[in-house]
């Protein structure tokens, strides 16, 4: 059975979100919906068989709408997506989902009362090379994790009601929490803001359950693009670098460290170092984006939600709530007791 969806907003990630779900059978893009009159008037001119408005409550009213895909900016999309789910309408909301937990939990809540699936477009959790790299974790491929390492920088593109912590670290929280299938204990951020408002580089660092900790470093002011991810186990390390090739995203290095354990002393311990081989994993070569928007066709018909669910969007809200609270607040560490 064909799904109708309607798309709200059509600025930067909208264009990609209408690209890939046109392309899904039983899936329908019927409306466009956005307040800039001469983006419409594209997307007739692209797509002549498109309904478009600026009227959100036209979308709302038609009951041959199943479902809304949320592109606007995030401080939008608490009340949009309201509006939606007390609509009778299955919501996607691009990440962040929303600007505060208390608005994270209210929509799940909602959506539940509603009986209405609720989905989060946390993109890379439907990366291949992320669901790789948890297929080698699961596997014990790596050993223990010890500690994770990312780094997602770039020039730009500042947003006006979130700061970098929500735009750019949701990318590295959720993966982590995806490949870890836990959340932190303990937060702590160092940040500044230079140039507005919102800070635009930050500094956070997360401890997470089995002595596992992630250092996360996010900044809109940095003169390269650089979006990699190292995690250290006892067995391997794994490198993730999102802009390489397809086929070289994930190098995994038979590395580490050994250590004589028959020493008497903690001074007679013997260091000593491995090195192995270079591996490059098979990676599907697929456009994560089209996969995320297949899940959600299927999430809407099944009425189960397969991945990245508002349960675990809000999840990741509480963590970048957190971390920006500890930035605001000056404190070093949040307490243990907040995640639990």
């Amino acid at each position: 059975m064909t799904k109708n969806l309607a798309l709200i907003g059509f600025g930067y990630w909208g264009p990609n979100l209408l690209r890939n779900f046109i392309n899904i059978p039983n899936c329908n893009i019927r409306y466009c919906c956005d307040i800039d009159l001469e983006k419409l008037q594209e997307i007739k001119r692209k797509f002549p068989h498109m309904l478009t408005t600026q009227n959100y409550n036209e979308i709302l009213d038609d009951e041959s709408i199943d479902a809304v895909i949320l592109a606007t900016p995030t401080s939008t999309h608490f009340d949009l997506a309201v509006a939606a789910l007390n609509g009778g309408k299955d919501v996607l909301v691009e990440k962040p989902m929303v600007q505060t937990l208390q608005q994270a939990k209210i929509l799940v809540q909602l959506a539940k009362k509603r009986g209405r699936i609720l989905m989060v477009d946390h993109t890379f959790l439907f990366n291949p090379a992320v669901i790789k790299i948890k297929e080698l974790i699961d596997k014990g491929e790596i050993g223990k994790i010890l500690y994770i390492d990312s780094t997602r920088t770039n020039l730009g593109l500042f947003q006006k009601d979130i700061n970098v912590i929500f735009d750019l670290a949701a990318h590295d929280f959720s993966i982590i929490q995806y490949i870890l299938g836990t959340q932190p204990k303990q937060v702590s951020t160092i940040g500044k803001s230079h140039f507005n408002n919102q800070v635009e580089v930050a500094y956070i660092t997360a401890s997470y359950p089995e002595d596992i900790f992630a250092h996360i470093h996010v900044s809109w002011i940095s003169p390269v693009k650089v979006r990699r991810m190292l995690i250290t186990g006892t067995k391997k390390m794994i490198v993730y670098d999102e802009d390489t090739a397809p086929a070289e995203k994930i190098r995994v290095y038979d590395k580490g460290v050994t250590l004589d354990h028959p020493a008497r002393s903690i001074e007679q311990i013997k260091i000593g170092y491995r090195t192995g081989d270079v591996w490059l994993p098979k990676i599907d070569i697929v456009e994560p984006l089209s996969l995320m928007a297949k899940s959600f066709v299927v999430s809407i018909t099944s009425r189960k939600v397969l991945r990245s669910d508002g349960r675990f969007g809000s999840e990741i809200i509480k963590i970048l709530e957190t971390a920006s609270n500890s930035l605001k607040k000056g404190t070093k560490v949040k307490d243990a007791n907040s995640f639990s």
